[in-house]
């Protein structure tokens, strides 16, 4: 009985060691596929007690650089020297952004990058620019 007890216990050490060591390869997908059913979650029965973040809402470049959002490839500080007088960067862009940021510990301008990706492969579009479109001709 005792060796059950200490082959468990070694078990969920080993289990508990790997997965904190492996944790940047499986957790992203499984935030990925909790934001996928969370609003799903929400219309349960007692969803709408579920914790839920205030918005994220930044009106100027200031606001954009304090949280991170610039970069010496994406420098906004030109904006605020120059008084740009736009509301700043969009704020939907933003939160996924700071997601991708999150999520996959990537500094601004990767994020940035996948994010421009991700839009651009919704949208038919290959990574380097060009469209995915069978039709298209380019003549360089």
């Amino acid at each position: 009985m005792i060796n059950l007890l200490y082959a468990l216990i070694f078990f969920t050490l080993l289990f508990s060691t790997t997965a904190y060591f492996t944790r940047y390869t499986w957790l992203p997908p499984l935030l990925d596929a909790f934001d996928a059913i969370e609003p799903y979650l929400r219309r349960a029965p007692g969803g709408e007690y579920l914790y839920q973040r205030l918005p994220f809402t930044s009106n100027s470049f200031e606001e954009d650089i304090e949280a991170g959002l610039s970069s010496a490839d994406f420098d906004l500080a030109g904006n605020v020297g120059g008084s740009d007088g736009r509301a700043g960067l969009d704020d939907e862009a933003k939160r996924e952004i700071l997601k991708i940021m999150k999520r996959r510990r990537l500094p601004f301008d990767d994020a940035r990058k996948l994010y421009t990706e991700r839009i651009f492969k919704a949208n038919g579009i290959a990574a380097d620019g060009l469209p995915r479109d069978p039709k298209f001709v380019s003549f360089s």
